[in-house]
C-alpha cells in the first residue's frame, strides 16, 4: 500500500511559514537513483534547533544496523511540554533509498493508522544531501541540519515546514 507523502493531518495542527523551495516533487513514474545508506553517514548524531512556532525541536539519527538507519523526531510544545514525536527508517532497499516515518502524540498514540506510515521516494543525493519527494535532509553550514517537509490541507498544497537544526556536541 502507497502512502501519499504530503502531510494532510499534521497541517491541520501548524501554522505555516510562506514557502521555503527547499522541496522537491517528482512524478509518480520517477525511477529513484542508485544510493546506499553510507552516503547518509553525515546525518548520524544528535540535533536541536527551533521547531513549530520557535518551540524546541530536536532530531537524533543512529548509525545504520543492517539495511536501516533509524531516526527520531521530537518536538517540544513551549520548551517543557512534548507536543509530538515522529518514528523514523532510512531504508536501503532495491539499490536506493525511501525515508518511513509514524508520527505520535505526546500520550504515544499515532497520528497513521495501525499499519500505515508515510513513505518518501528518493528523488536525488548529493554531497551532504538527501532528496526525497516532498521531503529534504541536507547539511546547513558547517554544523547544521535542514530538515523540511512539503505540506498539504485537504489536498491542496500548504507550504513547507523548515527546521534548522546544529549538531549537538
Amino acid at each position: 500500500m502507497r502512502v501519499r507523502p504530503m502531510f494532510a493531518s499534521a497541517a491541520a495542527l501548524l501554522a505555516l511559514p510562506l514557502w521555503a523551495q527547499e522541496t522537491r516533487t517528482a512524478p509518480d513514474d520517477h525511477t529513484p537513483p542508485a544510493a546506499t545508506l553510507e552516503e547518509m553517514g553525515w546525518l548520524v548524531g544528535q540535533w536541536r534547533g527551533e521547531g513549530i512556532g520557535g518551540a524546541p525541536a530536536y532530531e537524533s539519527w543512529l548509525p545504520p544496523s543492517g539495511n536501516t538507519m533509524v531516526g527520531t523526531f521530537v518536538q517540544q510544545a513551549d520548551g517543557e511540554t512534548l507536543r509530538f514525536t515522529e518514528h523514523m527508517y532510512l531504508i536501503e532497499e532495491g539499490g536506493t533509498l525511501a525515508l518511513r516515518l509514524k508520527h505520535f502524540n505526546a500520550d504515544l498514540t499515532g497520528w497513521e493508522e495501525k499499519n500505515d506510515m508515510l513513505s518518501f521516494r528518493l528523488i536525488a543525493v548529493e554531497d551532504c544531501a538527501a532528496y526525497f519527494h516532498a521531503l529534504t535532509l541536507r547539511c546547513d553550514g558547517k554544523d547544521g541540519l535542514l530538515a523540511a517537509v512539503r505540506m498539504t490541507r485537504e489536498g491542496k498544497p500548504a507550504g513547507e515546514l523548515v527546521f534548522r537544526f546544529t549538531r549537538m556536541e
